[in-house]
């Protein structure tokens, strides 16, 4: 089981052109491995997976898991709302050598749930690779309701979801309910530290894009229920879990990086650069952890 700190990577781009910029790619993922991240997304939200093309998705999936070189785990973000799209690029990140898939829910086409286990029971049926769902009914108007889980959960190699409501009383139901080794995440920084202390598994985070080595500290500290020293932690990083969504993810958090002077913030349309006024807040808040 993948578990910790696993940060959802933003895609870094080329001012001008937006072209991957894959030099920067590189120097993230090995400041992510020098400071303790436990396992990195590859094309998630974050990583603005819905303007990627194919190509480019599966390019950096397997740049990433080049670079990493087993030193930690890939989970690539698959997920469409086309099921023969999903099948299509999680079958790429097979061939690619990720460790795991993280497929969203598909948005806009609002399907049902029984849609819903279908569309998981299909890739997962289609592409022999452990899968892990994704539940963010704040960004796809498609909500995965909890008995939804806990059946597709008994498929072999559907083994964790990343629960982004924020609802604990959720992720108790999920921790509680679902089999042995299946893994329940946090999608939500605000609420990731209470999901691992109650049993949880980890978090995929925004938050470690900018504070990698404190998130692992506070992930691992909250794993192994060290209450107080998670607590702790995560009292710092309260201002940047809400500097990041200031406005749209990864709006804040490419522009956070690139302070940092390991990115461009350059940006694909339709999201455009952090405003200045926000520029202030996020900065004011790396300023106060010393991230910058």
């Amino acid at each position: 089981m993948i578990t910790g700190s696993i940060v959802a990577l933003v895609t870094p781009m080329i001012p001008d052109s937006l072209d991957v910029d894959w030099d920067a790619l590189e120097r993230l993922v090995e400041w992510h491995i020098e400071q303790g991240t436990h396992a990195l997304v590859a094309v998630g939200t974050t990583g603005e997976s819905a303007t990627l093309s194919v190509e480019e998705h599966s390019r950096v999936i397997k740049k990433a898991v080049a670079i990493s070189n087993g030193r930690i785990p890939v989970i690539a973000g698959t997920g469409a709302n086309c099921t023969r799209e999903a099948i299509e690029l999680t079958s790429a990140a097979k061939k690619a050598g990720a460790d795991a898939c993280l497929l969203v829910t598909p948005y806009y086409n609002k399907p049902t749930q029984e849609g819903l286990y279908q569309h998981y029971k299909a890739v997962a049926e289609a592409v022999d690779i452990d899968q892990i769902l994704y539940n963010v009914p704040g960004r796809t108007a498609c909500d995965m309701l909890p008995e939804t889980v806990i059946r597709l959960s008994e498929i072999p190699n559907i083994v964790g979801i990343k629960e982004a409501t924020g609802d604990l009383s959720r992720a108790s139901f999920l921790i509680d309910k679902s089999p042995q080794g299946f893994a329940i995440y946090s999608g939500d920084d605000h609420s990731a530290c209470e999901l691992m202390l109650m049993g949880g598994h980890g978090d995929i985070s925004v938050t470690a894009n900018v504070a990698p080595k404190l998130m692992a500290q506070m992930c691992e500290a909250a794993l192994n229920k060290n209450s107080e020293q998670a607590h702790a932690i995560d009292q710092q990083l309260l201002r940047i879990h809400d500097a990041m969504f200031v406005e749209s993810n990864p709006i804040p958090v490419k522009w956070a990086v690139s302070q940092q002077g390991l990115i461009n913030d350059a940006i694909r349309l339709p999201l455009t650069q952090l405003s200045e006024p926000n520029q202030v807040k996020v900065l004011q808040a790396l300023k106060a952890v010393s991230l910058v």
